[in-house]
This record gives C-alpha cells, sequence and structure tokens, in this order.
C-alpha cells in the first residue's frame, strides 16, 4: 500500500501537500495505524461494537 504523489507542472507545494493528505484520508491510512496502537480481544471488539450500535440505535440512526 504505497501513496504517490509527483508534483505537477505549475502546481505550488501547498496544493501538492492538500492533494496528498486527501489522498491519505481517502485511503484510511491514519484509520487503520490508530486502530492497531493496541491489541484488543475478539471480546472486547464484539463489547465495543456491541456498545456503538447501541448508542446508535438510542439516537434515532
Amino acid at each position: 500500500m504505497a501513496l504517490e504523489v509527483s508534483i505537477r507542472e505549475g502546481e505550488s507545494q501547498d496544493s501538492l501537500l492538500k492533494r496528498f493528505q486527501r489522498m491519505v484520508q481517502m485511503d484510511g491510512v491514519l484509520r487503520e495505524a490508530k486502530s492497531h496502537r493496541y491489541f484488543l480481544s475478539k471480546r472486547e471488539a464484539a463489547r465495543l461494537k456491541a456498545k456503538k450500535n447501541a448508542r446508535s440505535k438510542r439516537q434515532g440512526r
């Protein structure tokens, strides 16, 4: 999973950086890295998922 961004002719470095950040966001690189910060057992992951679903049902989603 390699992201590559090359500068286009006449493109500023700011727009290049924004384009790169958008690619990282769309690819979900940071979300995946955050999810692997610490180990969750299957039981704990299921408990958190159930808690999240219950919260969303209470809010009417």
